[in-house]
């Protein structure tokens, strides 16, 4: 799966979880917080990205990551089972 495809996954969960961000213009580089995402909508996002790319890892690992592509970046180290 390519980062692309993950960064979609991603996308789709972030709209589902915030419909507010339909129309939206989603940038990798900013983080969920700056689309208004607060730390429940966070957690699910990745919740549901992690079944939809049947990955899991404790949430924990995630320190450190500062925006989206960064967790795309994260999860598609998990995805080739490399993490």
């Amino acid at each position: 799966m390519t980062k692309l495809e993950i960064f979609e996954v991603v996308k789709v969960n972030l709209v589902e979880i915030m419909p507010e961000l339909a129309l939206v213009d989603i940038d990798a580089t900013k983080s969920m917080k700056d689309l208004g995402a607060n730390s429940i909508d966070r957690v699910d996002v990745v919740l549901q990205s992690m079944e939809a790319l049947s990955v899991t890892f404790p949430l924990n690992e995630l320190g450190g990551i500062e925006n989206i592509q960064g967790l795309v970046d994260f999860l598609e180290v998990k995805v080739r089972g490399e993490g």
